[in-house]
């Protein structure tokens, strides 16, 4: 083996170097075949993300095939709302899968296999109370007790199990178990539950099943009936997999096919400090109005991410960047950020726009006169081409950007101090109006007609710039800063410590850790003229603001706009 070929062996991710071993074994005929497998109870968040880049990229790399599968098999929580919602993000992201698959599919397959098991005895119908069951499982240091229906004939079972699916039993009164080993080591051994009585009716199949298989039981079989050869979980599915093996080996002996299997491979969880990821959770935060939608730009969803104006080649650089190992980490939100800065650097347009405005008036400008100035649309980007921007006599700044007394070190407008209007003319400030209250309600300065960029008298040096928009040439916008919901770096164990403690619910803990400022509205907003055909999810960079793009929401008479991010990282400077 070369250099080259080492060297390239060492970049390779541990998901990546098994794949490439099972090819040169000849596993599953060299054949390389994924599946992205979520349960459309909720919308796919950018934990989600980083598996879809795992199934999809390995199929990819290795010329293989990667399904999309549904995993609907609890219908009181699932919705064809959540179904449509995954493919779009899944589309968004840049992924295409080769078919569309549902465990629903099986429904027949997987009810025929836990029939065949009863009749060789490897399960029974159990009548014990979830209470009584757990409790009968023993513990991992002490062995399980015999469920006093484990061996309760055949016929009996059989009978049952069909009054459990035409409705004749009602919910939590008897499940389906598998008869494996309750003295096992292994607490997933000791007859796990593979069905149980849902009366939902569910979202594709309607009313037909009332028994429905758990996840442990639909899952391997699932894989092996679609021909996966490698599927990849997260790691709480580590203690899971001799269950899923030895389910497969019973399907397959059973159905008499070759040696073609499923092999589960784990990978650690994407988790983000200052943000909480749980489906269950995110859908609490809905329902009470804590947040509004799933697409809440404050929200760790994909569509909110798209609707806050993130790329789906920054989330895929980002997950690219942290990687997959065999160990959970906590990564930063920050880092995240970072990959989100620099992706949008190069494909953001730059505009202007005033979102705390004071009126600037340049009285030596000729009144009435206007200039279209060229503004460069991308400098990282020669392509990106030019627009223009209206120059008049009254021009609308930042607050921040004047100061009637500043201290040595101010670069912006002060009296006596010269600034250049970006892409216009070096001014000097000669003063400001106050009203009664004396607050500044005008700043006034004088202009250098030879100072036009581009122009040869334009290469004066002054030390600061600022951005600007024409007071009669620009749209009134309402801008929305976004930042992090939560206050605390790890809201999940934040949540479990506040319950203990106070003995309250996940909604009440969570009302004290959300974010006062994770929001702010502003409707006094101008930005040049250039953006009243702006559309969601085109890139914008607000100069010397940070990142932006155009709310779902908007229209042309209401334009509103998203802050993606910031230009640099503010919140860890402010929590430090």
């Amino acid at each position: 083996m070369n250099t080259t070929e080492n060297t390239e062996k060492k970049n390779l991710n541990f998901i990546e170097q098994a794949v490439e071993k099972d090819i040169t074994e000849g596993k599953n005929g060299g054949r390389v075949q994924t599946r992205f497998p979520p349960e459309p109870n909720g919308y796919l968040h950018i934990g989600h993300a980083k598996a879809i880049c795992l199934d999809f990229g390995i199929a990819k790399k290795y010329d293989g095939v990667c399904n999309l599968r549904f995993d609907d098999t609890n219908p009181t929580k699932e919705d064809m709302e959540y179904v449509d919602a995954i493919k779009e993000d899944i589309e968004w992201l840049g992924f295409k899968w080769e078919h569309e698959y549902y465990a629903s599919d099986y429904f027949q397959e997987l009810w025929d296999f836990a029939i065949r098991l009863i009749k060789q005895g490897k399960a029974y119908i159990d009548e014990q109370t979830s209470e009584q069951i757990a409790k009968q499982k023993g513990t991992p240091t002490q062995p399980g007790t015999n469920s006093p229906y484990r061996d309760r004939p055949i016929e009996e079972s059989l009978k049952l199990f069909q009054m459990m699916n035409a409705g004749e039993i009602e919910e939590g009164k008897m499940v389906l178990r598998a008869k494996i080993d309750m003295k096992s080591p292994d607490m997933q051994f000791r007859d796990p539950i593979i069905y149980r009585v849902i009366k939902t009716p569910h979202h594709r199949t309607g009313d037909k099943w009332k028994a429905y298989p758990m996840y442990d039981f639909a899952h391997g079989q699932s894989d092996y009936f679609e021909g996966v050869t490698h599927s990849l979980c997260t790691l709480e599915f580590v203690p899971h997999r001799p269950l899923y093996n030895l389910f497969v080996d019973w399907v397959k002996n059973e159905k008499d096919l070759d040696d073609n299997r499923p092999h589960q491979y784990e990978f650690n969880k994407l988790n983000l400090n200052y943000t909480l990821m749980s489906k269950r959770n995110l859908l609490i935060l809905v329902k009470e109005h804590l947040v509004n939608g799933w697409d809440d730009p404050r929200m760790p969803t994909i569509c909110a991410f798209r609707r806050r104006g993130y790329s789906p080649e920054s989330i895929r650089k980002f997950i690219d960047k942290i990687g997959y190992t065999t160990y959970d980490a906590l990564n930063d939100f920050a880092l995240l950020e970072s990959v989100v800065r620099d992706d949008l650097n190069t494909r953001a347009t730059r505009v202007s726009a005033v979102l705390h405005p004071i009126k600037l008036v340049i009285t030596n400008y000729p009144e009435g006169q206007v200039e279209e100035m060229e503004a460069v649309n991308n400098p990282e980007d020669p392509h990106a081409g030019s627009h223009t921007i209206a120059f008049a006599r009254e021009i609308w700044i930042e607050q921040d950007d004047f100061m009637e007394v500043a201290p040595k070190k101010y670069f912006r407008m002060t009296p006596g101090q010269e600034v250049r209007l970006k892409n216009a003319y070096i001014v000097k400030c000669t003063g400001c109006k106050k009203d009664e209250q004396g607050r500044i309600i005008e700043v006034y300065a004088e202009y250098d007609p030879d100072s036009k960029s581009g122009m040869p008298g334009s290469n004066r040096r002054v030390k600061g710039t600022l951005h600007w928009v024409s007071c009669n040439h620009c749209l009134r916008a309402e801008v929305r800063l976004y930042d992090r919901l939560w206050n605390v770096e790890n809201p999940r164990d934040e949540m479990e410590v506040i319950k203990e403690k106070q003995g309250c619910d996940s909604l009440e803990a969570m009302k004290q850790m959300i974010n006062p400022d994770s929001l702010h509205t502003l409707s006094n907003c101008y930005v040049e003229t250039f953006l009243k055909n702006a559309k969601p999810l085109d890139y914008l960079q607000f100069q010397r603001i940070g990142y932006f793009n155009v709310d779902k929401d908007s229209t042309p008479d209401h334009l509103i706009f998203n802050r993606t991010v910031s230009l640099k990282d503010t919140w860890n400077k402010i929590n430090k």
